[in-house]
């Protein structure tokens, strides 16, 4: 390993041996694949002896020279001319010094990056200097003062007189007709304007010198058309049509364009079919466009649902720049608490939950033709319900088609569940893929992948790089650690485009996955498991592997939801490592044992809440839920508890019909009690600050942030918006911080110095005003009452009464209507304050324990006002009056002794008195 591979591999924090060198030849200095891109100068006049010795002799005949010349018998000058001839004479022996030093750089660095893998700025440093070197050589050998006409010289650079002569007589010639002489200046000028002036299609030319190959790089070109901002209508025309082109070679390159015709025959002639092929193949992008072209939106529209929203978001942004079109026009999506459709959209991307949505008001999907249920494998909760609805629709529709795509062969059970569909199989092109693995885990596997990652960057060859995460946490405590890292190595490393993906990320972040990395760098993408199917980005080559996500499981028995990190299954460990060999072979790194894990993930059905489920189908009409046709059944208990909780929030009545309340909770997309909490608002008069609470709890926990080296700061930070004589709650708290934040014009500043996410605020402010509207779509009057702090707790508790707490003697709390012990949350404002007696809680999750998060005081005797029907007023009272009881007995036992003692004192002391 050589000085320079040991700088770097220090620097990585790991020994590695980071470059593969080339053979050297015999004399030790450059490959002859490199000498021949060489100017020829240099080419050829290698370094023959030491450069070291040869400034030695040099030093030594100047010196011989100045002894000379001081010996001979000049004649005798001024001081002046004496310090002019010698000013004259350091100049020239600079110059000649510095050529010289020019020289010896440029051999020691050819020597030194000789069978080393130089980065980009380093070769475009040590061709500058070449450049430099070959323009003051060609002067000191031409050892003329001017310049030559540009058109006055031959192929191999030499002045040719006779057609100097000719050039010019041909200006004059030229000059007398058009009645403007061109002087030779003029004409010098207009060349070197001709050559600063951008090119176009330069690509393929190339320099010959002497027999040898010298390829220059025109990026330089490409850049300067993109940032150019005078452009003619025509070049702009020229540039769409590239554009276009670029587009049209892409579709046709999917594995899928082959099949075309033959997919098309088949959707004909069946009305559900089953369509199997690999991630990237194109079914995603390119059916819809395929059932456009073939006439299928004179009829309806064509439906595309997608388990995530950035999918739905990505994919319809994908489309559109392939149709030619805006995004919301002709192709649009439809996402949780954003449209960005219009009359026009005759291609529309979703999330399967919002088709659930639509079967509401539109339960034969009258304005459809085509419905694809697309990455159908991934089995989430509303895709399972819709398999279940379609299936039914198809049935009273023989028009409508639908679609079924998969990218896992788990086909043949969709086939079965749609009568005996027909499948059709699409080959995927992919590339071999190396899978790497760990010999044992490690304990912090974030670590462990971030060390991958500059393993990956100092000894692979280009190509993007893909880490599997588990959430937005864990992305941003990558990035930052990556970054970091970045600034410790400096210019010892080439360039990392990080680039995170996950639900949350603005849209317009989102879209830079997609986007090439620059010329000398590498993209890193950091994402959740949307990357493993849902999203196709180009580029990557190799993929690292934790393998973990994050699984929602719900008990049924505590009703207590939690977000866990779980090992993924077999089968995604496969999608993952797939990732890395769809433009060329790639590598996986895999910081896991695959035999550990599962064949399958379980369907969310089966381990979720089904209470918005099951609200949904009450709407539809659907009464008995145990006989629903679920692909998968789920567990009777979940079932019941669904049950259970909506008739408890008036959702249902005895019979388990939907009630008004239930219809009007139904039109809010969000969890059925915090859509009570909403509904029960126009009673409180307090619809304006309930809303805002519903649109901030339905952001996450990720409105405020703790950096590491801040954390006092962020803390006291937050701590301002619960200033108050009482305990305000984290509810009252997220309140302030929305109508604080708007009162600065929702202002980015304000949110970096109370350190909350600017992001998040936004997207809160747009779910609220997504709700406003609801609300006035289901007649509800919008008031405020920010003043009255026992109305906005009393709507709260109308919607979270089950979930209610009571203080134990040990601090912990514990559940009203369940024997579980709770605790507050550490992210909770009323952590470490004064204990309230009586709380109600947003969720509960379970970490180290089983937290309550989002907490707020209340009075127990709300919960008899509230709901009467649920709590009962031996609920409320103590819950251990027996040992109460006789602690009050002892102590009334006690106050009378000690009130008899103090008589019988008396009486003594009095006795004594009178004695």
């Amino acid at each position: 390993m050589n000085s320079r591979d040991q700088v770097r591999a220090s620097s990585s924090g790991e020994n590695l041996d980071l470059y593969k060198h080339r053979e050297e030849d015999e004399e030790g200095f450059m490959s002859v694949e490199k000498i021949c891109r060489l100017p020829v100068s240099i080419r050829f006049n290698l370094p023959k002896k030491n450069s070291t010795k040869r400034r030695r002799e040099s030093r030594e005949e100047d010196g011989e020279k100045k002894k000379a010349k001081m010996s001979s018998g000049d004649k005798v000058l001024s001081i002046d001319e004496i310090r002019i001839v010698r000013r004259r004479g350091y100049l020239k022996d600079r110059e000649k010094k510095k050529v010289e030093e020019l020289r010896d750089a440029i051999e020691d660095e050819i020597m030194f990056f000789d069978g080393v893998k130089v980065t980009e700025r380093e070769e475009i440093a040590l061709r500058h200097k070449i450049e430099l070197y070959e323009l003051v050589k060609k002067t000191e050998d031409d050892d003329v003062e001017g310049y030559r006409i540009p058109d006055a010289y031959d192929q191999d650079g030499c002045i040719d007189q006779k057609k100097r002569f000719a050039v010019a007589e041909q200006r004059y010639s030229e000059g007398k007709r058009t009645g403007r002489v061109v002087t030779e200046q003029e004409a010098w000028e207009e060349h070197q304007a001709q050559k600063a002036r951008v090119g176009f299609g330069g690509k393929d030319k190339k320099q010959v010198c002497d027999g040898y190959e010298f390829v220059f790089d025109e990026l330089a070109g490409l850049v300067e058309e993109s940032s150019s901002e005078v452009e003619t209508g025509k070049h702009r025309r020229c540039y769409s049509k590239t554009v276009a082109d670029k587009a049209r070679e892409e579709r046709e390159f999917l594995p899928i364009h082959g099949y075309r015709d033959e997919l098309l025959y088949l959707i004909e002639k069946n009305q559900v079919l089953v369509i199997v092929g690999e991630t990237g193949s194109g079914k995603t992008t390119q059916i819809p466009q395929y059932l456009q072209e073939a006439g299928y939106t004179k009829r309806g529209k064509i439906g595309c649902t997608q388990p995530r929203r950035v999918a739905a978001m990505s994919v319809a942004s994908r489309v559109a720049q392939e149709v030619g079109v805006k995004l919301g026009h002709e192709v649009g999506y439809s996402i949780r608490f954003e449209d960005c459709t219009s009359d026009k959209t005759v291609v529309k991307y979703m999330t399967d939950g919002m088709l659930l949505r639509e079967l509401l008001t539109e339960p034969k999907l009258d304005s459809y033709s085509v419905i694809i249920i697309d990455e159908a494998h991934e089995r989430t909760l509303s895709t399972d319900i819709l398999f279940a609805l379609v299936k039914d629709v198809t049935k009273v529709r023989p028009d409508l088609r639908l679609i079924i795509s998969s990218a896992t062969l788990e086909a043949k059970k969709f086939s079965e569940y749609f009568d005996s569909a027909r499948i059709y199989l699409i080959p995927g092109r992919r590339y071999p893929v190396e899978k790497l693995y760990r010999r044992w885990p490690d304990a912090d596997y974030l670590e462990t992948a971030i060390r991958t990652v500059f393993q990956i960057h100092q000894t692979e060859p280009t190509g993007d790089i893909l880490v599997f995460l588990t959430g937005q946490e864990e992305i941003e405590t990558a990035e930052t650690k990556l970054k970091r890292r970045m600034i410790d190595l400096g210019t010892k490393s080439s360039e990392i485009i990080i680039c995170p993906i996950y639900s949350n990320l603005p849209t317009e972040l989102q879209a830079k996955v997609f986007e090439p990395a620059p010329k000398g760098s590498r993209k890193v993408v950091l994402a959740t498991n949307i990357a493993e199917t849902s999203l196709t980005i180009d580029g990557i080559r190799y993929v690292i592997d934790p393998g973990y996500c994050k699984i929602n499981s719900y008990n049924p028995r505590t009703g207590m939801e939690s977000l866990l990190v779980s090992p993924i299954s077999k089968a995604s460990a496969e999608q993952r490592a797939g990732r890395s060999g769809r433009t060329g072979p790639g590598k996986c790194f895999r910081l896991y044992n695959v035999k550990d894990l599962e064949p399958t993930t379980i369907p969310e059905i089966q381990r979720a809440n089904l209470a918005s489920v099951v609200l949904t189908l009450k709407s539809l009409g659907i009464q008995d839920v145990f006989t629903f046709d679920f692909m998968d059944p789920p567990p009777e208990t979940a079932l019941l508890k669904a049950l259970e909780l909506l008739y408890a929030l008036g959702a249902l009545d005895g019979n388990g019909e939907i009630t008004k309340v239930g219809e009007r909770m139904v039109e809010f997309p969000v969890d059925p009690m915090l859509s009570k909490m909403i509904v029960g608002s126009e009673k409180y008069k307090c619809s304006k600050e309930i809303i805002t609470i519903a649109a901030m709890l339905s952001v996450g926990n990720s409105i405020f942030y703790r950096p590491k080296n801040q954390q006092l700061l962020a803390d006291n930070a937050r701590m301002n918006f619960y200033v108050d004589t009482e305990n305000v709650g984290d509810h009252i708290a997220l309140l302030r911080v929305y109508n604080s934040w708007k009162e600065t014009n929702y202002s980015t500043q304000w949110c970096y110095e109370n350190f909350i996410q600017s992001k998040s605020m936004k997207r809160a402010r747009d779910i609220r005003d997504q709700l406003i509207g609801l609300l006035n779509k289901i007649g509800v009057e919008l008031n405020s009452n920010p003043n009255d702090l026992d109305a906005i707790k009393k709507a709260i508790l109308a919607g979270f009464f089950p979930h209610s707490a009571k203080l134990q003697k040990d601090g912990s709390y514990r559940r009203v209507k369940e024997p579980q012990t709770v605790y507050v949350h550490p992210n909770s404002g009323l952590f470490g304050a004064s204990p309230s007696k009586w709380l109600v809680y947003h969720e509960l999750v379970l970490t180290t324990k089983e937290y309550m998060r989002h907490t707020t005081e209340m009075k127990p005797e709300w919960l008899i006002e509230i709901a009467p029907h649920y709590y009962k007023l031996k609920d409320i009272e103590d819950t251990q009056p027996k040992k109460t009881h006789r602690r009050s007995e002892r102590a009334s036992t006690s106050k009378v002794d000690t009130h008899k003692k103090t008589r019988t004192s008396k009486v003594d002391t009095n006795k004594k008195a009178k004695r």
